[in-house]
């Protein structure tokens, strides 16, 4: 998709580091998630990250379970403007400033199981430069989905130094594959007007299927 419609408001993107809080609810006989974070806000330093607690945070915001999801670094290089698909809640936990980004339906599991697919209503513009490398899951059908970020939660040795060599250590399903590309065009996942799909693999990065 070009960029020349989508006009991109923040560059130097890839590598900044941010954390997330997912809190999940049963709403309307399906569970949601709301997705609070530190994008824009702070880079999730390590010593506050450390003191949250899933099972504390889920009783004191009422929710059956609480994911924390991170820490993360982002894998695309700049970002367009980003539509309020919720109101930005503020929120601090235990001194970690985040605020109420996007919304995940999870269908009827709370869980997220690595390599199936989850939708998400986050309003946001993503750009991955021409000549920057892409790390994507191909599925059996051909999608393939591009690494938008990385975490550090599960393996805190992953770095964008090895990353090329994560298809040596995913348990990846039958008919899956991994692959390393350089772009030879800028790539635009433009979900602002449309619900967001993504995945992740067992280490939790996660990766959307361009729009």
């Amino acid at each position: 998709m070009s960029s020349e419609t989508t006009p991109r408001l923040i560059s130097d993107m890839r590598g900044v580091r941010y954390g997330e809080v997912l809190a999940a609810y049963l709403r309307d006989g399906g569970l949601e998630a709301e997705v609070y974070g530190t994008q824009m806000l702070n880079d999730c330093p390590q010593e506050l990250w450390e003191t949250l607690d899933a099972p504390t945070i889920a009783a004191e915001m009422g929710a059956l379970m609480v994911k924390l999801n991170g820490p993360r670094y982002w894998m695309l290089d700049g970002l367009g403007q980003k539509v309020a698909v919720v109101d930005p809640v503020f929120r601090d936990f235990n001194g970690l400033m985040m605020r109420r980004i996007a919304v995940v339906n999870l269908g009827d599991s709370p869980s997220t199981q690595p390599y199936v697919q989850r939708y998400v209503n986050r309003g946001a513009v993503f750009f991955f430069d021409a000549g920057s490398p892409v790390y994507e899951l191909v599925s059996p059908d051909g999608l393939a989905y591009v690494m938008q970020a990385y975490c550090v939660g599960v393996d805190p040795s992953l770095n964008q130094g090895n990353l090329a060599a994560l298809g040596d250590r995913l348990a990846l399903p039958e008919g899956w594959s991994f692959r390393t590309r350089i772009l030879d065009e800028e790539l635009v996942v433009d979900t602002s007007a449309t619900i967001a799909t993504v995945l992740q693999d067992e280490l939790e990065n996660t990766y959307t299927l361009p729009s």
